[in-house]
């Protein structure tokens, strides 16, 4: 394919995915506008707009072990079982393994060297 192929191909699908139809309030482009609105003071020299603060989520802090605690309990009571919660037996420190002893370094034998006997290399005759 060429490249205005691809240029025709990529618009056909822009086009076919755009839709028109959805309207309201949670659908405009907020990032857009506001990044027109500071293009434009700056093109007319004025201080660029003040974005409003988002207001922060207001959610409910949850104390997980609290809920997991009351979770277990509920669970517990439906079967039929003891529901009391105990808290986790403390794990006991880990014990180090025993350092081992080492041998005292003794100095390595010497082994009697081999004697190997030369190989004798040809040499080739001199050229005079």
């Amino acid at each position: 394919m060429t490249g205005d192929g691809l240029g025709a191909e990529a618009e056909l699908l822009i086009d076919r995915l755009t839709r028109d139809d959805i309207e309201g309030e949670e659908f405009t482009d907020q990032y857009t506008e506001a990044v027109e609105q500071l293009i434009e003071a700056k093109r007319e020299g004025h201080e660029p707009p003040e974005t409003p603060e988002r207001e922060a989520p207001t959610g409910e802090v949850v104390d997980l072990m609290a809920a997991l605690q009351e979770s277990v309990t509920k669970a517990r009571t439906a079967r039929g079982e003891d529901a009391t919660v105990h808290d986790m037996p403390k794990k006991p420190a880990a014990k180090k393994p025993a350092a081992k002893k080492t041998a005292k370094k003794q100095p390595a034998k010497k082994t009697a060297a081999k004697k190997t006997p030369k190989k004798a290399t040809a040499r080739k005759p001199r050229s005079a």
